[in-house]
């Protein structure tokens, strides 16, 4: 009688596993309720660790947090002066041009499917599901934000689907970025009157309006020809198994 009733749990538990797996009608409410218990469980735990922090690591917190006050001050200055420089050299040539950017930091929540770790759910405060977002890690880009049933879908890199305007090498040869799920991106549309060649660094160039210009993406592996353009093989600096935060660029100017 055991032996039948561990057989009937295992041949159970082997068509869940797999229904969860290959079905989304089962696993897209799974996820949405997992998400909103992970949401809540990361809020408690941060309020814990705020209050802990709060009462036992005051002193060394504070003391801290002064010396990367001045540092950020000191900072802030220079970009302020850097800022008002721009604004009057376009105040003194009649430009309409502005700018205002802004970046915040956001959290993971879950994978969108089991299985597939390029496309991620994130916490965005404020979401605009008319846009897409950039996204960036340790100051490389990550990959793009896309609205997924009103929410916040993170494509990774290497996502088939992540896709954004580059420039290659001294010469900023213009192209377009995308994954092909694998482990190394494509650049294409590359002009074929642009010299690259391999061990170029690929950087954004922000002519999507998604990304600011210059963000590091990766290295050029290779080079093909193809039909009048030019195809490159990248090498991402972007490579993380296990994602927390990220910064995404919710304004670019």
């Amino acid at each position: 009688m055991n032996k039948e009733l561990a057989s009937f749990f295992f041949i159970f538990t082997a068509l869940f596993v797999g229904a969860l797996y290959y079905t989304n009608i089962i696993q897209e409410p799974f996820i949405y309720a997992l998400n909103a218990l992970k949401t809540s469980y990361h809020s408690s735990i941060k309020r814990t660790n705020d209050a802990i922090e709060k009462h036992f690591f005051q002193a060394g917190e504070i003391e801290s947090l002064k010396e990367k006050l001045a540092k950020y001050e000191n900072n802030h200055l220079v970009m302020q002066q850097l800022a008002s420089e721009v604004e009057d050299l376009f105040v003194l040539n009649h430009s309409t041009l502005t700018s205002n950017p802004k970046i915040e930091l956001t959290r993971v929540i879950s994978y969108e499917k089991f299985g597939d770790l390029n496309r991620l759910w994130i916490n965005v405060i404020d979401y605009n599901k008319t846009k897409i977002y950039g996204l960036i890690y340790n100051e490389t880009v990550a990959g793009i934000v896309i609205p997924r049933k009103s929410k916040a879908l993170a494509l990774l890199n290497r996502d088939i689907k992540c896709s954004y305007a580059v420039y290659i090498g001294k010469d900023k040869a213009p192209g377009i970025a995308h994954g092909n799920n694998e482990e190394n991106l494509i650049v294409d549309f590359i002009p074929a009157w642009h010299e690259i060649k391999v061990g170029d660094e690929v950087i954004s160039s922000g002519l999507d309006n998604i990304f600011y210009k210059g963000i590091k993406v990766g290295k050029v592996l290779s080079i093909t020809k193809s039909q009048g353009y030019q195809i490159a093989v990248i090498k991402p600096y972007y490579d993380s198994d296990d994602p927390s935060y990220f910064h995404l660029i919710k304004r670019v100017r």
